[in-house]
């Protein structure tokens, strides 16, 4: 790929941009003009939620164990390449007096003939490679789609996805599930409420040990999908974790946009010592990953944000989620702290009681009206479905999705971009505005909340085996 690739056939589009119409009042970028601006985008109600899910691994069937509380909301297609997990998800809803969901598990090409189906809202939870083509296909056939991450895998991918979700008009969110953890949502409204003054730089990263999973010690992912994933590139592949919750408190795509990045990758090791240590020299590939990627991004309102990925290293877990502003500071591993101008002396945090009154102070209204629900569903400590209700509460009440598709392209660019920049000796890269110029208008995300009267949950009472979550 080359320092240009970053703008879908330019030498074939560039003629065409000089006459351009224009949207949001900018020149459109590449390929089909004058579509839909999908940023504060609300599509028709949808009473009942007919939702599949595909992909039922460990994402795939947490899902539907969190998704099946929903009253408003029906499973209707449940698939897999393992019969037996089609199954088993199935069972759930029967256990649980529900009615059970068609299944699929012929092969790779049945997200086609689901897609096909009535179906309101596509939700994937494949392997990386399928994300984009199901999420194309499930648009092109009328269908809104929630995707795991990353949306795409290259630059090309991306715009697609942007270029469908603005022809169809229908709703493509990457499922970020970070950006509804409760010290993130704490973050972002105390960022709104000015409390750490103008942000200047912010670090977020995916520090996670999975080398047991990744290397097949486990059955997480079918046929070791996630080894092949991480051999024979170098550079940020699992960016989004970190960088989601720093880039909506930076207002990025609205107001404020990805400027341009430089990565660049260590050496490997760790995974080469656990393959020593478990005696799996077969696991072990030419040209696999580097252990730690540090890629930087500039933003056009002159902002820095740091991003890690490592996921071989003995460390413990961290996404650092780190702000900082001309009036204070955060961050969240391996502790949550705060610092403030006002109440600092150059060498430590705010004490706990002080701690503890800012954040009462600047408590989500996410997490007052679901902050409890949420982590007695679970999945993650709560943030999954915090994000599960709020997606199928914004499906059902006819309003703009928290995460629309330019946030799941431009963060899930910083995954070729890295890479890329990573084999040109850390070359500085312009990261595509996905928007084409409506960054310029499109208004900041605001403090949402829920109102649990207009989106039901099942009652114990109702239907056996689920959690009451009332």
């Amino acid at each position: 790929m080359g320092l240009n690739f970053s703008r879908r056939n330019f030498l074939k589009t560039s003629a065409l941009v000089a006459g351009a119409s224009t949207v949001g009042g900018c020149t459109s970028g590449p390929l089909t003009l004058g579509k839909s601006n999908m940023c504060g985008f609300a599509a028709p109600k949808i009473d009942k939620i007919r939702v599949a899910i595909i992909g039922l691994g460990n994402r795939g069937s947490a899902a539907v164990q969190r998704l099946m509380k929903i009253a408003d909301l029906e499973i209707v297609a449940l698939s897999d390449l393992r019969e037996a997990q089609v199954k088993k998800s199935n069972q759930l809803l029967i256990d649980a007096g529900l009615k059970p969901a068609k299944e699929f598990h012929a092969g790779p090409d049945d997200y086609k003939k689901i897609c096909e189906m009535d179906i309101d809202l596509v939700y994937c939870c494949t392997s990386w490679e399928y994300h984009t083509p199901i999420a194309v296909y499930a648009m092109k056939h009328g269908s809104h789609t929630a995707t795991e991450l990353p949306a795409g895998k290259t630059i090309d991918e991306l715009w697609e996805l942007v270029e469908t979700s603005e022809a169809t008009k229908k709703h493509c969110m990457m499922l970020e599930n970070t950006c509804y953890d409760f010290f993130e949502l704490n973050s972002l409204n105390m960022v709104r409420h000015g409390v750490f003054g103008e942000i200047t730089h912010a670090e977020g990263a995916y520090i996670h040990t999975i080398v047991k999973y990744i290397s097949g010690e486990t059955e997480s992912y079918y046929k070791n999908w996630r080894l092949d994933e991480n051999t024979g590139v170098h550079g940020s592949l699992y960016p989004t974790h970190g960088l989601g919750p720093v880039a909506q408190c930076m207002n990025i795509n609205r107001g404020n946009q990805f400027d341009y990045m430089v990565s660049m990758s260590s050496q490997e090791a760790a995974f080469s010592e656990f393959t020593r240590q478990h005696k799996r020299p077969d696991l072990l590939r030419e040209n696999y990953r580097g252990d730690m990627n540090t890629s930087i991004i500039k933003t056009t309102l002159g902002q820095t944000i740091m991003v890690q990925h490592d996921v071989s290293t003995p460390r413990p877990y961290s996404r650092i989620h780190m702000l900082q502003g001309s009036r204070g500071m955060l961050r969240k591993y391996p502790r949550e702290e705060y610092a403030l101008i006002s109440d600092h002396d150059g060498h430590g945090w705010l004490d706990e009681e002080a701690k503890n009154a800012l954040e009462e102070k600047y408590k989500h209204p996410l997490i007052k009206t679901m902050g409890d629900i949420a982590q007695k569903v679970g999945g993650h400590g709560g943030m999954d479905f915090m994000m599960d209700y709020r997606l199928i509460y914004c499906l059902k009440n006819g309003l703009a999705l928290d995460q629309d598709v330019y946030d799941a392209a431009s963060w899930s660019s910083i995954i070729p971009l890295s890479i890329d920049s990573v084999a040109k000796r850390s070359a500085s890269l312009d990261v595509p505005d996905f928007t084409r110029g409506n960054w310029k208008t499109n208004k900041p995300l605001g403090i949402v909340d829920v109102n649990p009267k207009k989106l039901r949950l099942h009652d114990t009472t109702q239907a056996k085996g689920q959690l009451n979550v009332h």
